[in-house]
């Protein structure tokens, strides 16, 4: 049974004056949440140079046509990847509905949501043969203990549940203005003299 004061499957909303800029309305899909600390990718911040065909391309894996997964979405190869955060920025993660599960390198950590970092899952996506949802990142967003629960007790950061709706069919530069829709603030009225994160 989960933990019930852990976090692992909320999204993280940047509240206005985030002293870090590359966290600046950034949200935060967090994948892992504990006393022993905290880590999550951006979900909502592309990479302006990179896209999916190009980062496999870089890796030498040949992209077969149009992704189309299992879902309605097809995945082309000028689709984003985006930053994950500032954390080991050349590793990538894929963040992915768990309908297909690399056993050894993935992590499931809702329903809808799973974290792998293995090039199978890669070349699965490549095939036409992965998750009917995918988000792929390079870095992640890391807390030591404590440091998360201290930003959000300084106001660093507002917490939405998380769903496949919001995580996979929001539109990036929509995203931030969704999630604090779904909590019922109105970014209008949020102060940008939040706590440092």
């Amino acid at each position: 049974m989960t933990d019930p004061d852990t976090l692992t499957g909320t999204l993280l909303i940047a509240m206005p004056g985030m002293p870090d800029p590359r966290f600046s309305h950034a949200v935060v899909f967090l994948c892992a949440h504990s006393r022993d600390g905290a880590m999550g990718l951006i979900v909502n911040k592309p990479l302006p140079d990179l896209n999916f065909g190009a980062l496999l391309k870089t890796l030498d894996v040949p992209l077969q046509g149009a992704y189309r997964g299992l879902g309605d979405s097809p995945l082309q190869a000028d689709d984003p990847v985006y930053f994950g955060g500032p954390v080991e920025t050349s590793r990538g993660f894929v963040l992915h509905t768990p309908d297909v599960f690399v056993a050894d390198s993935a992590m499931a950590v809702t329903e809808f949501a799973a974290l792998s970092t293995s090039m199978d899952i890669l070349a699965q996506i490549a095939r036409g043969q992965g998750p009917a949802e995918v988000r792929l990142a390079l870095g992640y967003s890391g807390w030591g203990p404590g440091q998360l629960e201290d930003e959000l007790r300084a106001g660093g950061w507002l917490t939405c549940p998380a769903d496949i709706g919001l995580l996979y069919g929001t539109a990036p530069d929509r995203l931030w203005g969704a999630a604090l829709d779904r909590i019922g603030v109105d970014p209008r009225l949020l102060s940008s003299t939040s706590g440092r994160a």
